[in-house]
C-alpha cells in the first residue's frame, strides 16, 4: 500500500534504503575502513595517521608510537617523531615509516675544519629496514663508518670513497669512485654516523673540500656529480624503519587478550622478518587497519575488473572475503577460468569437434616427440665430435694415469655453464682478451665460479688447452687459481676456475684510485706469495713446471689482496733429467727473457726473468711495455737498468710507496729485481732464491727491532753496483753487473698468440 502512494523515483529511493538498512555488512563495507580510533586523529596534513599511532595518550598504543602533528609555521601540518624535529613523511600498516634524518658532514676550507658532525639515529623500540636503506658514502677523499645497537649487540661497518678528478665520476654509479655503498645489518635501532677524509681534501681541493654521510633509502638517492657540492645544502635525506608490536612472539601475544592488538575480525598476527615482536594484518579477501575493532573490511572484488577474473560472460558475484562467477542461464560451463561460460550447443557436434582436435593434438604431440628425439640424436653426436675436438680423450688418458682424489677436474655438461652464466650474457664477461672472455657463474650449488671461453682455436692449439688443464690438475697450491673443471661439449672449450673477487694486479697497479690502497707491504707481501709461488713450480712440484707467461695480468687478487697466479696455457712441464727445452718462443712482450727470445732454449730462468719485471712494475707503479712514452722509457726494464746507471733510481719509483721506513725495503726489491733482469739466465738467482729473500724483507720488516743493534756497516748493502762493477745477492755469490748496453734494442718480432 505504501508503495503504490509513491511516485517511481520515490519508491526506488526507499527500497535502496531498505536493502541498506537490512544487509548492515554491505552498509559497512561500502564505507572507507576506520583507520585510527574513534575521536582520534587519522591525519596530518596529506599523511594518514593508523592507530596503533597518535597523537595523544588514549590515540596510541603506547609511548613509542607517538606522533605529534605541528601546524605552527607549516601548511600543510607536518608529522613529526614524538615532539623532536624528525619528520615523518608516510606511515604504513605494512610495517614501515618514512621519515628525513640528518646526514654527516665533514669539511675543510685552506687546510682545516670548518665543518664536522656525527648524527645519531636512535629508535630504541623500532629497527632500521636493512633491504630498504643503504649506508652511502659521497666524496673523492673520504671513508666513512656506521656503528651503533642491534638488538643484542655492537655493530660497526664502513666504506671508501675516492676520485682524483670529477672525469673519474659516472652518474649513476655508487661503487667507491666518488660514492660507495654498502648494507646495514638486520635488527638495528641505534646508528651513530661518522665521515672523515684521508688527506683534508688537499689533493682534490679545487673540486671538492666536503664528504657526507648518511643512511638513505636506496630507491630516493641516485648518485651524480653534481652531490659533491649541493648535499651541502641538504639537511635530511630519508630512510625507512620498520615497527612492530611490543617484544614477544604470536603466540606469547595471544595468550593475554587484554594485551593482544589484532582485534579486528578476519584479521591475522605474523612476525616480521626484520626486529623483534609482531605484526597485525587483515586475511586475505580484506582490507584495513587490523589494529582496530571492525578495521578488516571485506574488498568487493566484482567493483573492478582488475580485482577478479571473470570472463565477458560471467557473473561476478562477491562473497565475505572472496567472490565466485557465475555463468547466466543461457550458457553452459561452471563459470571458472578463460572461457568458463559458453553458449549451448548441440552435443554430437561437439563430440564430433572434441574427436577431432584430440586427433589433430595427439597426431602434433607425435611429431614433436619424434623431432625432439632427432635433436637429442643430433646433439649427443655434435657433443662426442667436438668432444673429440677438443681433446677429451687426450685429457681423459692424461687424467686415467693419476689416482682419484676430491681435488680432481669436474666434467661439466654445456648445459650447467649455460645456466651459470644466463646463457652466457654480455652482462656476466668480467673479462677479455686475446686468449677470449672470461665469465662469472654461479652453479647450482651456489658456487661461484669464473669461467673462461678461450678463443676459437685449430687443432694444433688443442694441446696447449689440454696441457693447461691437465697442468692445473696437480697444482695444489693457496696462491694458485684453482681449476674446479672443464667443459668439452662445445666447439669453443671452457674451463671452469674457482671465482677471484678483486681482479687483476695490473688493474689496481695501473688505476689511479686502486693503487692507492696498494701500500708497500701489499706489494711486498703479493711478490713473495708469487715468487713462492713459481719457486714451488720449480722445485716442489712432482714434475718441474715453467710458467712461460709471467706477468702482472696473469696475477689475481682475491678481496684480502692474497694473490693467485692463473693462466697455465703457455706452461712447460720439464723432465727431472733436463735443464732447459727448445721451443717456439711464447709469452708477453716486455717480460721476455732475451736469451729465451735469442736461443729458444727455455728454462726456469726465463721465468726469473719475467718476475724480475713484475717487481719493477710493483716498485714503480709503470707498466712493463708503454708505447706513450719516450722512445727510452717504452721498456720498463731497459729504463730501470739505464737509471740505475745514471744513479737516478729514486725519480721512477711510485709515489704512492716512498715513505720514511720502508726505503731499506724498496731498495733491496730494487736490487732483487736488477739480478732477476741479468741478461745470462745462468747470473740470475733461482725462484727459491728469490722467494727466500722476500720473505726475508718480510720478516726482517716485522722485526725491525732486530736491526737497530747492527754494527756491521758491511751488511748494509748499497743499491747501486760497487767500484769494481759487482753486485752481491742473496748469499754473498757475486756475478758480473750488467747494464742496459748489453741489451739489444733490436727486439725480434715472434708470434705471441695475441699477448695470451
Amino acid at each position: 500500500m505504501v508503495f503504490e502512494k509513491l511516485n517511481n523515483m520515490q519508491a526506488s529511493i526507499l527500497l535502496i534504503m531498505f536493502i541498506l538498512a537490512s544487509s548492515p555488512t554491505l552498509l559497512l563495507s561500502s564505507q572507507n575502513p576506520p583507520l585510527a580510533k574513534l575521536k582520534c586523529e587519522d591525519r596530518c596534513g596529506d599523511i594518514r595517521i593508523p592507530f596503533p599511532f597518535g597523537t595523544t595518550e588514549e590515540c596510541y598504543t603506547n609511548k613509542s608510537f607517538w606522533v605529534t602533528c605541528n601546524d605552527t609555521g607549516f601548511d600543510p601540518p607536518k608529522l613529526f617523531w614524538w615532539n623532536t624535529t624528525i619528520e615523518i613523511t608516510d606511515i604504513s600498516l605494512d610495517g614501515q615509516i618514512k621519515l628525513l634524518h640528518n646526514i654527516a658532514k665533514n669539511c675543510y676550507a685552506n687546510g682545516k675544519s670548518n665543518m664536522s658532525n656525527s648524527p645519531l639515529i636512535f629508535f630504541r623500540y623500532f629497527t632500521l629496514n636493512n633491504t630498504a636503506n643503504k649506508f652511502t658514502i659521497v666524496g673523492c677523499d673520504a671513508y666513512g663508518f656506521v656503528s651503533g645497537r642491534r638488538i643484542n649487540r655492537n655493530f660497526t661497518t664502513g666504506c671508501t670513497a675516492m676520485c682524483s678528478s670529477e672525469a673519474d665520476l659516472t652518474d649513476g654509479e655508487c661503487d667507491g669512485v666518488g660514492c660507495c655503498q654498502t648494507s646495514i645489518p638486520k635488527d638495528v635501532w641505534m646508528v651513530d654516523l661518522e665521515v672523515r677524509s684521508y688527506s683534508n681534501y688537499i689533493n682534490i681541493s679545487n673540486f671538492n673540500n666536503c664528504s657526507y654521510a648518511f643512511v638513505v633509502e636506496k630507491d630516493s638517492f641516485n648518485f651524480s656529480k653534481a652531490n659533491l657540492t649541493n648535499l651541502s645544502n641538504v639537511r635530511r635525506l630519508p630512510l625507512v624503519v620498520d615497527w612492530a608490536i611490543g617484544n614477544g612472539t604470536c603466540e606469547e601475544a595471544k595468550s593475554d587478550a587484554t594485551t593482544y592488538a589484532c582485534v579486528s575480525a578476519n584479521s591475522t598476527c605474523h612476525k616480521p622478518t626484520n626486529g623483534y615482536g609482531y605484526r597485525c594484518r587483515c586475511e586475505e579477501g580484506f582490507e584495513g587497519n587490523p589494529y582496530v575493532n571492525h578495521g578488516c573490511r571485506d574488498i568487493d572484488e566484482c567493483l573492478h575488473k582488475a580485482g577478479n577474473n571473470c570472463t565477458k560472460n560471467e557473473y561476478c558475484r562477491n562473497s565475505e572475503g572472496s567472490y565466485s562467477c557465475i555463468c547466466p542461464e543461457k550458457y553452459d560451463g561452471d563459470g571458472r577460468g578463460e572461457d568458463g561460460c559458453k553458449k549451448k550447443q548441440n552435443m554430437k557436434i561437439a563430440i564430433v569437434l572434441i574427436g577431432v582436435a584430440s586427433g589433430i593434438i595427439l597426431l602434433l604431440l607425435a611429431i614433436i616427440l619424434i623431432y625432439l628425439e632427432l635433436k637429442r640424436r643430433a646433439q649427443n653426436k655434435t657433443k662426442r665430435k667436438f668432444f673429440l675436438q677438443n681433446g677429451g680423450y687426450m685429457l681423459q688418458e692424461k687424467l686415467s694415469r693419476r689416482e682419484a682424489s676430491p681435488e680432481m677436474v669436474t666434467i661439466f655438461s654445456y648445459s650447467e655453464l649455460e645456466k651459470a652464466t644466463n646463457n652466457f650474457h654480455n652482462s656476466m664477461i668480467i673479462g677479455q682478451g686475446g686468449f677470449g672472455t672470461v665469465y662469472k657463474g654461479v652453479l647450482a650449488d651456489r658456487r661461484t665460479v669464473a669461467i673462461k671461453r678461450s678463443v676459437r682455436v685449430d687443432p694444433t692449439q688443442i694441446e696447449q688447452f689440454i696441457n693447461e688443464v691437465f697442468i692445473l690438475s696437480q697444482i695444489n697450491h693457496r696462491n694458485v687459481v684453482r681449476l674446479l673443471g672443464c667443459c668439452l661439449e662445445t666447439d669453443v672449450p671452457l674451463l671452469v676456475y674457482e671465482f677471484i673477487t678483486n681482479g687483476t694486479l695490473s688493474s689496481h697497479l695501473h688505476n689511479e684510485a686502486k693503487a692507492r690502497v696498494l701500500d708497500w707491504n701489499t706489494r711486498l707481501k703479493i711478490a713473495a706469495e708469487t715468487a713462492g709461488v713459481l719457486s714451488y713450480l720449480h722445485s716442489s712440484a712432482a714434475t718441474p713446471i715453467i710458467h712461460r707467461d709471467v706477468k702482472t695480468d696473469n696475477i689475481l687478487l682475491d678481496h684480502t689482496f692474497t694473490a693467485k697466479v692463473a693462466d697455465f696455457g703457455a706452461s712447460k712441464l720439464v723432465p727431472i733429467d733436463l735443464a732447459q727445452l727448445s721451443t717456439m718462443v711464447q709469452g708477453t712482450f716486455g717480460y721476455l727473457d732475451p736469451e729465451y727470445m735469442q736461443t729458444n732454449q727455455l728454462t726456469e730462468k726465463s721465468d726469473v726473468y719475467s718476475f724480475g719485471v713484475v717487481l719493477l712494475e710493483l716498485v714503480t707503479g709503470r707498466r712493463a711495455l708503454s708505447f706513450d712514452r719516450p722512445v727510452e722509457e717504452k721498456s720498463l726494464a731497459n729504463y730501470f737498468l739505464s737509471v740505475l746507471k745514471q744513479d737516478l733510481l729514486f725519480e721512477i719509483l711510485d709515489d704512492k710507496i716512498v715513505g720514511s721506513g720502508n726505503m731499506e725495503q724498496i731498495s733491496a726489491v730494487a736490487k732483487l729485481a736488477k739480478e732477476c733482469l741479468n741478461v745470462r739466465g745462468e747470473d740470475r738467482p733461482s725462484m727459491k732464491e728469490v722467494a727466500m729473500e722476500l720473505e726475508g724483507l718480510i720478516l726482517r720488516g716485522k722485526h725491525s727491532w732486530a736491526r737497530i743493534n747492527v754494527e756491521n756497516e758491511e751488511e748494509k748493502e748499497c743499491l747501486l753496483p760497487n767500484d769494481d762493477g759487482m753486485s752481491h745477492f742473496g748469499n754473498g755469490d757475486s756475478s758480473s753487473s750488467v747494464g742496459y748496453d748489453s741489451i739489444s734494442r733490436d727486439h725480434i718480432l715472434l708470434p705471441m698468440n695475441g699477448g695470451r
